[in-house]
């Protein structure tokens, strides 16, 4: 995440982002600009939101990937994958309001925030069941599933060779999630 903007609204923001050629991510009045990602980045978002999309047709569930914001009660964020249910087909809304799953690949600069801050700041949706960080260059997978009274339980599904999504029922390989990215250096 990069340096915040000016403040401004939840409605200003929405019509300001509109005409700007970045994304941005909004939280309490602040607007920071986003950075970009690596083709390894990218190649693993694909895989994950090609896969999950197969796995939920013909539900009432979609998979969206990193243009569409998740709307918190005092911002918007951008997730690289996030699946909502609830509604089959897609219209021309801007924002998410009810992710069940939400998945971050990590990058170098945004890893930190993804682990921490992004994470506290999607527990407070009430939708949320599962929230997943992979790190492409260590290929590390960690699950957050939320559990009984509101704990969230972390699975480390690195050496697993398969990555489980409960929260939508989904069993993908690792082989599949990181097809067609280099193992190793960044």
């Amino acid at each position: 995440m990069g340096m915040p903007l000016h403040k401004m609204t939840m409605a200003e923001f929405l019509a300001w982002e509109e005409e700007q050629p970045e994304r941005h991510e909004f939280y309490r009045g602040e607007t920071y600009a986003m950075v970009g990602g690596t083709l390894r980045h990218n190649r693993v978002i694909l895989n994950l939101a090609s896969r999950i999309g197969d796995h939920l047709d013909g539900t009432p569930c979609q998979v969206f990937a990193e243009n569409v914001k998740a709307e918190l009660s005092e911002g918007f964020l951008y997730p690289d994958v996030m699946v909502t249910c609830g509604k089959a087909e897609a219209g021309d809304e801007q924002t998410i309001t009810d992710p069940k799953l939400v998945i971050e690949v990590l990058s170098p600069s945004t890893r930190g925030y993804d682990k921490r801050d992004k994470f506290i700041l999607y527990r407070t949706l009430p939708s949320l069941r599962e929230y997943v960080l992979i790190d492409t260059t260590k290929r590390q997978v960690e699950v957050f599933t939320l559990a009984e009274a509101g704990a969230w339980l972390l699975t480390d599904q690195t050496g697993t060779g398969e990555l489980v999504l409960g929260s939508i029922d989904l069993k993908l390989s690792m082989a599949l999630v990181f097809k067609g990215v280099e193992s190793g250096a960044a």
